[in-house]
């Protein structure tokens, strides 16, 4: 069954939540903390090891007892029983949508078109887990019987973005092999990660569902160019691993059937990174330490799936996100991380949001009229305070943020840690409570400033603050906790699409730039008539000039 086709915007909640928003759409987070002293344990969820603070939003308990209204009036609960479910809520490509079964336990009852798939799933990861443990263990050797030093993972998009971002995020919990990745197909890209390698010791995983994309397979076909001045072709069997489900093309490419995992079309390729395409993540931290990020994953499906909706983390931030969105029209969410080990996390959410929800047409094909998506940036603190923050701070654009810190740091370095989460925590207060033009005036006067230097200075001191945060503080980074932080913002992004009534699952607008690229490419060698646009033709004409 699909999912419900309603317009969000002709509820009674939504017409409530405009009359609510006109009533406090100037009121100060200040205020309300002031007259409640009980404010944020209020607005607080203690779920196991992550402590989520979201009192410093403009909201009030009436604001969230709205938006729930919302989420019951888009009928949300019904929507999240299919997505489990395995319903075919990927309705424009007649595809479920069921990457929480990569991480449920062996017990599930989850089914595609009827047919279970846990046996299928269990079998595959035996095979991740057999194949990465002889790697690791050095029993899968080179062709020349040494054992591999480096991984190099062969992606795009899905296929690179998740792995590369987990690999990096968990880097404290890898063993020797170096992981390396490759995706774009600017050729710079590849020449400068095989300057690097040893063809001896490299061990190369081709992710590609199809295995047509062209940037895999531009850079698939130029390592292995570059291998076989090395080798002979009987080698590439032992230094070749595949992750597709076009097992000729793949064999063709002289990689053996045995080293082919499989993909499904159930998982989108933004949220495959659980599925065989982590096979890069499982070498890098080991298998035991991959399954504790799928079972990390798995507690915060059941936490989504069964806990109330005041309670549940990914439907309150979801919710949160709609508010600002749709009735304060903030277009962006800064995601900042304070932990290094997490710099390549705004950039996955970048594909995993941004490809998901920006959509203009909903769910009955029609134009929509009210805003969808969000853009998403970030870096981690404390970089980004010193890069940024003066327009989140100081700037007229209302940008809501996520902090994510950690209790505890992985090397035990307290001293560091401390420095970074006292920055962490001031951030927040500060984003809160601003710097009234009272208190700039106070400390200038503390300082001796002069009349002059007052009435020139004090109105750029002024903060105003009510900048609204969410704090997601984790105990410590390990691969359970990471599991639970990309599956929260996993199911923040379907709830969102829920309450849009748009289609969060499939990416038509990739398509686009592909096909003309694939015109003006056979163009660089045979010119056509011209078929562009007089901007578009100029700069082709230009380029081959130049290049003749």
């Amino acid at each position: 069954m699909a999912l419900a086709k309603i317009n969000p915007t002709k509820t009674g909640a939504w017409n409530k939540l405009l009359k609510h928003y006109a009533e406090i759409k100037s009121v100060s987070m200040k205020d309300w903390f002031a007259v409640n002293p009980n404010r944020a344990q209020q607005f607080t969820i203690h779920w196991e090891d992550f402590y989520v603070d979201f009192s410093k939003n403009r909201i009030k308990p009436e604001t969230v007892g709205l938006l729930l209204e919302l989420a019951e009036d888009c009928r949300l609960k019904e929507a999240i029983g299919k997505y489990f479910s395995g319903d075919i809520i990927n309705e424009t490509e007649g595809r479920a949508v069921l990457h929480t079964a990569l991480r449920a336990d062996n017990e599930s009852e989850a089914k595609v078109k009827g047919e279970k798939v846990m046996d299928e799933i269990s079998e595959v990861k035996a095979k991740m887990k057999s194949f990465t443990t002889s790697v690791i263990d050095g029993i899968h050797k080179g062709y020349t019987g040494r054992s591999f030093t480096d991984i190099v993972n062969i992606g795009i998009g899905g296929s690179d973005l998740g792995p590369a971002m987990v690999v990096d995020a968990l880097g404290f919990y890898g063993n020797h092999l170096r992981t390396h990745f490759v995706s774009n197909v600017d050729g710079d890209h590849v020449h400068e990660i095989l300057k690097k390698l040893n063809p001896e010791t490299t061990l190369f995983i081709v992710v590609s569902k199809s295995f047509t994309t062209q940037e895999t397979l531009s850079n698939a076909n130029t390592i292995r160019k570059w291998f076989l001045k090395s080798a002979d072709e009987t080698a590439i069997a032992k230094h070749f691993v595949a992750v597709s489900t076009n097992i000729d093309k793949v064999k063709g490419f002289g990689i053996s059937e045995e080293n082919i995992f499989p993909m499904w079309d159930w998982v989108g390729g933004r949220f495959s990174l659980w599925s065989a395409v982590g096979l890069s993540i499982a070498l890098s931290i080991g298998f035991g330490n991959f399954n504790n990020l799928l079972e990390g994953a798995r507690k915060m499906d059941d936490h989504f799936r069964n806990s109330e909706f005041s309670g549940n983390i990914p439907v309150i931030l979801a919710l949160l996100s709609v508010w600002y969105n749709n009735f304060f029209e903030a277009e962006s969410e800064a995601i900042i991380p304070y932990s290094q080990y997490l710099g390549q996390f705004a950039t996955y959410l970048q594909q995993a949001v941004m490809e998901s929800n920006g959509k203009g047409v909903d769910r009955s094909g029609n134009e929509i009229d009210y805003q969808t998506g969000t853009i998403i940036w970030g870096e981690p603190g404390t970089n980004s305070q010193h890069a940024f923050f003066q327009l989140i701070h100081q700037g007229t654009k209302l940008i809501p943020a996520d902090f994510i810190g950690f209790v505890h740091p992985l090397h035990g370095d307290r001293e560091h840690h401390d420095k970074l989460m006292s920055n962490f925590f001031a951030q927040t207060e500060a984003l809160l409570k601003g710097k009234p033009d009272s208190q700039v005036l106070n400390e200038l006067q503390q300082n001796k400033a002069s009349d002059l230097e007052i009435g020139r200075l004090l109105p750029f001191k002024v903060f105003e603050g009510n900048r609204p945060t969410n704090t997601i503080l984790i105990e410590k980074l390990s691969p359970e906790s990471l599991g639970k932080l990309i599956a929260l913002y996993e199911h923040k992004i379907f709830v969102q699409g829920v309450i849009w009534n748009i289609f969060s699952f499939d990416q038509f607008g990739v398509e686009l730039g592909k096909e003309l690229a694939g015109k003006i490419l056979k163009e660089f060698e045979k010119p056509e008539f011209q078929i562009h646009d007089n901007s578009t033709q100029n700069l082709i004409d230009h380029y081959r000039k130049l290049t003749k």
